[in-house]
């Protein structure tokens, strides 16, 4: 048997992790991905020996609607942020084919210049059909590229559904990217997504848009100042602000805004307790998620599962009743 086949991922990767390799660090992730339970085992091994480096980068949620422009703002700026000597992971979280489960949009493909940064890493990952189409392991794919060295870690989701909610539970900072809109679009954008929004920022804003971008930017600006303060804000956050990916304006300032409001929390203790928050609810859901596994892991939970299931499209059963009695039958 091969070295590679007898020796534990984390006696391996572990220590070229913590080198920064980028090859350990994409085996690493395609581990923690994996639904295999032996692969689970060895990932939660792996997870366990990167962990007391205790290194922490800046985790940057990012989410807007398709073609708000994304993927260009996200090169734009880690290509500036790389600039200044900063190392950039990037996790994009593409939707998946319902048939296969893979990847369908490519981000890697979408952002070559910062994919061929030898300062950035990039990874899309489908979300594997999960609530939110965040990918259910991304946030242990954050631990390791912490691990790994990586200043900034920009979590990009498919900005559908509740993803926006999802990632802003594991990220530091969440960014809502808008494109120049007028009255009615603005009207359209939930209230829930504005309250976890810590910066929204206008893409976009040049040429013939620039008027509408800067109109835009104003509207939002007007609309935060209406929502009930949030006790982890300073005074003026969360903001608007415009940028221009293409032209990369605005870029430099966008920045300058994360850096003030990160200082800020971690000066008054909100960015510790905003983590420890955030560790205990992913343990919360990692149980939940488990005793779902297990509760309907034998097969004659599944055939109980699959019977209910024929009642219900039917039209025999109710849903409610029906879910009562599969509770009931586990219980």
């Amino acid at each position: 048997m091969s070295q590679a086949m007898t020796t534990a991922p984390q006696d391996t990767l572990a220590p070229a992790i913590l080198r920064g390799e980028r090859r350990a660090l994409a085996r690493a992730i395609t581990l923690v991905e994996s639904g295999r339970d032996d692969h689970r085992a060895q990932a939660n091994a792996l997870l366990d020996a990167v962990r007391g480096a205790g290194r922490q980068a800046l985790r940057i949620g990012l989410s807007g609607t398709p073609g708000v422009g994304k993927s260009t703002f996200i090169e734009a700026f880690g290509k500036m942020l790389t600039a200044q000597g900063k190392r950039v992971a990037v996790l994009a979280v593409d939707p998946s084919s319902a048939r296969s489960g893979g990847s369908i949009l490519g981000d890697k493909t979408r952002m070559e210049r910062l994919s061929r940064d030898p300062m950035a890493f990039i990874r899309p990952s489908p979300s594997q059909t999960q609530l939110g189409g965040v990918a259910r392991r991304t946030r242990e794919a954050v631990t390791l590229c912490e691990a790994a060295g990586f200043d900034v870690v920009l979590i990009e989701t498919v900005g559908v559904g509740q993803s926006e909610t999802m990632v802003a539970e594991m990220s530091d900072l969440f960014v809502l990217l808008m494109a120049p809109a007028g009255g009615d679009e603005l009207q359209g954008v939930k209230r829930g997504i504005m309250e976890i929004a810590d910066l929204i920022v206008v893409n976009k804003a040049d040429g013939d848009l620039k008027p509408v971008a800067t109109r835009t930017c104003a509207d939002y600006a007007g609309a935060l100042r209406l929502l009930r303060k949030r006790p982890q804000d300073p005074q003026g956050f969360p903001k608007a602000v415009m940028v221009s990916a293409t032209e990369e304006t605005g870029l430099a300032d966008t920045w300058a805004e994360m850096e003030t409001l990160t200082a800020w929390r971690r000066q008054h203790g909100h960015w510790d307790a905003r983590r420890a928050t955030q560790a205990r609810h992913w343990f919360e859901e990692e149980v939940r998620q488990g005793l779902l596994a297990r509760l309907t892991g034998s097969a004659e939970a599944r055939a109980r599962m699959a019977d209910l299931g024929k009642a219900v499209a039917a039209g025999d059963k109710m849903p409610g009743p029906a879910a009562e009695e599969m509770l009931r039958w586990l219980g």
